[in-house]
């Protein structure tokens, strides 16, 4: 690993923790939080590929649990692991390898589409897939339910996608954090 990945790993996490100071809007019949970080899932993976988009979600999953307030609300420390947005918290760490892996599939032709795509498939639905059966696990509430109070954030997670996918896009055409070697390098 190069003193550029470090530097680019330790720089996501910290990027996870300024979209943590963004306040959450928390909806009143789910009351699960509507957080920017999710966001920072998808642009670490789209930005760094699968290994070092997953590596920076683990650093910044690793400062959380040691104590410190970088989720939304302030919030860290091991109590995080007991609520019923444990899935999606853990969920992270699936979510920025499979928006990665999508995305150094597609760089050779990577366009809004497929990075939007790739942030869809990785920051959505794999995200979803870990979060919803934790809810049903820990609140007790059956999957059915959980799936469709789930549903809630579906259009605001889309247009965090989108944005995501328009930054790494961008980002990919000015300053390609990730290239066609070290991408076939990660996977």
């Amino acid at each position: 690993m190069s003193t550029r990945d470090i530097v680019l790993i330790a720089l996501f996490a910290a990027l996870m923790a300024v979209l943590g100071a963004f306040p959450a809007i928390t909806l009143p019949v789910i009351g699960v939080p509507i957080t920017a970080q999710s966001m920072g899932v998808m642009l670490a993976g789209g930005m760094l590929g699968a290994r070092r988009g997953t590596l920076a979600i683990i650093l910044f999953i690793v400062l959380v649990l040691t104590g410190l307030p970088l989720l939304s609300g302030g919030r860290g420390g091991l109590a995080v692991l007991a609520g019923p947005t444990v899935g999606f918290f853990l969920g992270w760490l699936p979510a920025a390898f499979v928006t990665g892996a999508l995305t150094e599939r597609f760089l050779p032709r990577l366009n809004f589409v497929t990075a939007f795509l790739a942030a869809v498939v990785g920051g959505i639905v794999t995200l979803y897939a870990c979060g919803i059966p934790a809810i049903t696990l820990i609140a007790g509430v059956p999957l059915l339910k959980a799936a469709a109070g789930s549903m809630a954030f579906i259009p605001g997670d889309l247009v965090k996608a989108g944005l995501a996918a328009a930054i790494v896009v961008t980002v990919a055409k000015a300053y390609p954090l990730m290239d066609a070697r070290s991408a076939r390098r990660a996977g």
